[in-house]
């Protein structure tokens, strides 16, 4: 109990942390097409939906927070603040009370009240259709209780630490907007309600969002009247819009291009090291024949070759990270064998990028049946992650020299997104942001066991289950004290390690192009958003 009531004592110095209040100011013209107080951003990741919780992507999330406010915010370095929770203590070790702002508005008018986020908490773990939702960030909640307007409680099961920072990834809908909504209703503007800085005008899937400003903000008026919020898939086309001044900001800047974008003099660039894994999940969701899994003439294998660990470990210390960072990634990621950067809560240093060796892994492959290897496809977005169907190609190309013929099929997110939440795939390329900046984020969405009861797995698109693992996890958010929680988190990613729970490869640097006469704000979890964006 000493321990909760410390930790919500930190936490509540989130004020001396958060970003002072934005206020209303005039600003020059910004070069783009809107003219103006306008922005124009481009990005390379496609969102998928403007309802906050269908999907747990991260383009989705960052255009979700321009249109809605979370109970507590994080900072560009993943320090939780409050956001429209003015305040947070625990009231025992199952109970936490929130202490909601006052005056805060919806969009259209209406007041912001605790119904809202009693609300938002039964509706988050359940829209229908998601490929990966926000179960599991109210998982630990049993119930809800509303104490009056501005004030709510939330009771768990065991001591639950960490719900603070869970919360911050919940996005806050309105009960009037989002009864009964669906996702449609959100992208259409119908139920696109929200108390955040800006407000719904119009959107294009597969294109663009447009965004008026909310003069009646909480923290401030924002400086832009209106953002474009733009989705420009191809690497070349993202930097061309910048470099025609089409576009004020870009994400996820090709690697290819950071030289000669370094040397033009009418930008800069944004970068610091980020919270993204790039890795590999092979199937574990069936027993029997895989999809896309065959041996050498073709025919389908009987059995699931991913579930024999020696395969696993083969796959794993065949790829050479340190040439995929170099050439593929040209010293924009740096190579891992965890899903954490150094320094970050829950960080094992004795884990290690496994090491190169390919005669090695055809051992392995011997050992487990398979000397002769097999065949396989290897499914792969082309437009979700900075080169992501080459780092891809390269991996297939590295898997081939041991025996295992590798083909590689790309395809756009937001198809591959949807057919990989559904186990339509053997194995494929896929992207994790542990956004929290500690350990338990990844072990309980990507590495849980998927339950929709528990509420764990939620982005578990592989299948993967350890028990063991389980209960180690469930230990660790129950564990109030500090350092007792990091060594059980680090316990459990020596474990994830050695059993292959997915296979990392590298971990991003984040990096943004920006007009010059442009401030940019550059964050470790990625979001690209235009509240980091400031007039010089």
């Amino acid at each position: 109990m000493r321990h909760a009531a410390a930790l919500a004592a930190s936490l509540l110095l989130g004020p001396l942390l958060a970003p002072a209040p934005a206020q209303a100011q005039g600003t020059t013209a910004s070069g783009t097409a809107n003219g103006g107080a306008g922005l124009a951003i481009g990005i390379g990741g496609a969102v998928t939906s403007l309802d906050p919780h269908f999907y747990n992507a991260s383009p989705n999330n960052s255009l979700a927070m321009h249109l809605f406010d979370r109970l507590v915010e994080r900072d560009a370095k993943a320090q939780p603040y409050p956001g429209l929770a003015e305040s947070w203590r625990v009231i025992d070790g199952t109970a936490w009370e929130f202490r909601l702002r006052q005056g805060v508005a919806w969009h259209d008018g209406q007041p912001f009240t605790a119904e809202d986020v009693a609300f938002t908490i039964r509706r988050a773990p359940d829209v229908p259709g998601s490929p990966g939702g926000f179960g599991g960030f109210v998982r630990a909640i049993q119930k809800v209780e509303v104490v009056d307007a501005h004030t709510i409680r939330l009771h768990t099961a065991a001591p639950h630490p960490l719900l603070p920072t869970e919360l911050a990834s919940v996005a806050v809908i309105s009960r009037h907007a989002g009864q009964g909504a669906l996702p449609e209703d959100y992208n259409s503007g119908k139920a696109a309600i929200g108390t955040g800085p800006y407000r719904f005008a119009a959107y294009r899937p597969g294109d663009r969002t447009e965004l008026l400003r909310n003069d009646g903000y909480f923290r401030g008026a924002e400086p832009w009247a209106r953002v474009s919020y733009r989705f420009i898939a191809n690497d070349a086309a993202r930097t061309a819009a910048m470099l025609a001044g089409d576009v004020d900001v870009i994400d996820q800047v090709p690697s290819s291009d950071m030289a000669k974008l370094r040397r033009e003099p009418r930008l800069q660039l944004s970068e610091i090291q980020g919270l993204r894994l790039i890795y590999v999940t092979p199937d574990r969701s069936r027993r029997g024949q895989v999809p896309f899994i065959t041996d050498n003439e073709g025919k389908p294998l009987a059995a699931n070759p991913f579930d024999d660990v020696r395969v696993r470990r083969a796959l794993s210390i065949a790829i050479n990270r340190q040439a995929l960072a170099e050439r593929v990634m040209e010293g924009t990621a740096l190579p891992t064998g965890q899903w954490l950067p150094e320094g970050t809560f829950g960080y094992n240093p004795e884990v290690r990028p496994p090491a190169y060796d390919p005669e090695g892994a055809k051992k392995l492959l011997a050992e487990a049946g398979y000397p002769n290897g097999f065949r396989m496809v290897f499914h792969t977005p082309n437009d979700r992650y900075p080169n992501d169907a080459r780092a891809a190609q390269a991996v297939a190309q590295m898997w081939t020299r041991i025996g295992i013929r590798t083909e590689v099929e790309a395809a756009p997110w937001a198809s591959f997104s949807v057919r990989s939440s559904r186990q339509e795939y053997g194995i494929r390329l896929g992207g994790w942001g542990s956004v929290t900046g500690e350990a338990s984020y990844a072990l309980v969405n990507i590495l849980g066991t998927f339950d929709r009861e528990k509420r764990t797995g939620a982005s578990n698109v592989g299948r993967y289950s350890n028990p063991d693992l389980d209960a180690l996890t469930a230990r660790a958010a129950a564990t109030l004290d500090d350092a007792q929680r990091a060594a059980l988190l680090r316990q459990a990613v020596k474990l994830a390690t050695d059993d292959v729970a997915i296979i990392p490869l590298f971990q991003l640097v984040n990096s943004w192009a920006v007009r010059r006469g442009l401030r940019h704000e550059p964050r470790m979890d990625e979001r690209t958003l235009a509240t980091g964006v400031r007039p010089e």
